[in-house]
């Protein structure tokens, strides 16, 4: 009997040796083939602020709100800029008018008007032709003064001269105008539009719109406030961008590669670790951060590594201490 239960005791002591011989073997491979390192997390801000000045007029989110990509987060006052649209749209509006007159060319009442007017002063031209020859015979015959005489061939040569002009008025009005004047309304049309869309622009920018997902950390101005062009009006924490910056030894450093997969560890959530990627390592050595690593290895040289989280949420923090694990093979 006692050499039973003896052979049952060996028994157990060596099929325990055996499990835990394996399971601590198992561990140990397991171990070499992770990297553990340590780190922290770093989010991506951005600091938001009008293109153009203006007062603010409203601002529609509190610290801590969480905001969807290309929401309106805050206005100016619009009044001046919708006054500046208004102005430049009927700059707009005068300019077409105005090229369109210069290709339609002169109304077709314009010059018949100046036709008549070069045949009245055609005839007004022949009877004072008429007067100076019959002066010309009685001054001649001493029959009138000399001064009456100038005085009609005064007026013979202003009637010519007034013919002149009226000819030249219809020719004007039958050629239309000049190929540089239509050119010179085009370009005055250019910059209407140039200004017109200038100005809308301007309207549009007195809105300010989230560029990406976020949350807003933090109110520098409030309504009421009167802000210069880029003076920053909120901060907003991006939501898609969240890395955490590890830095390895030299003697590791070539087992990391880009896309390498990995695993992030919170001190909050130790039991829910993040889905993660290498996307980055730096290619120059850099002494290790002090908030990093212990005393001993503050000293020696890595290379920083950035980790991208595949999956963030608002429990990764800025700043938050948090251990990454490798997968080496």
């Amino acid at each position: 009997m006692k050499k039973v239960v003896l052979i049952f005791v060996l028994a157990i002591g060596v099929g325990g040796y055996c499990f835990l011989r394996y399971h601590f073997a198992e561990k140990f491979l397991e171990e070499q083939d992770v990297m553990t390192l340590y780190g922290n997390v770093e989010i991506r801000r951005v600091h938001l602020g009008f293109r153009v000045s203006g007062r603010v007029q409203e601002i529609l989110f509190q610290e801590g709100d969480k905001i969807a990509k290309n929401e309106l987060i805050a206005c100016l006052d619009k009044e001046p800029y919708q006054d500046n649209l208004a102005i430049a749209d009927a700059q707009v509006r005068k300019a077409k008018a105005n090229l369109e007159k210069l290709e339609t060319g002169n109304r077709p009442q314009e010059i018949e008007q100046a036709r008549a007017t070069l045949k009245e002063r055609d005839a007004t031209l022949k009877v004072l032709n008429a007067n100076a020859e019959r002066a010309k015979r009685l001054i001649e015959s001493k029959a009138i003064a000399q001064e009456e005489y100038d005085t009609t061939i005064a007026q013979r040569d202003e009637a010519a001269a007034r013919k002149k002009l009226a000819e030249e008025t219809l020719n004007l009005l039958l050629e239309g105008f000049r190929q540089e004047d239509i050119e010179a309304g085009k370009a005055q049309l250019d910059e209407a539009e140039a200004n017109l869309k200038r100005s809308q622009t301007s309207l549009n920018d007195a809105e300010l719109r989230s560029p990406n997902d976020g949350i807003l950390l933090t109110r520098v101005e409030e309504p009421g406030a009167v802000v210069n062009p880029g003076q920053t009006i909120i901060t907003l924490s991006l939501r898609d961008g969240v890395w955490i910056y590890v830095y390895v030894p030299e003697s590791q450093i070539g087992q990391v590669v880009a896309g390498m997969k990995a695993e992030i560890y919170t001190d909050s959530q130790p039991d829910k670790p993040y889905a993660g990627q290498v996307g980055y390592k730096s290619p120059e050595a850099e002494f290790t951060p002090k908030t990093v690593q212990t005393t001993e290895l503050r000293t020696d040289l890595v290379y920083r590594v950035r980790i991208i989280a595949d999956n963030p949420d608002e429990h990764l923090c800025q700043g938050m201490p948090v251990t990454v694990k490798l997968k080496l093979k």
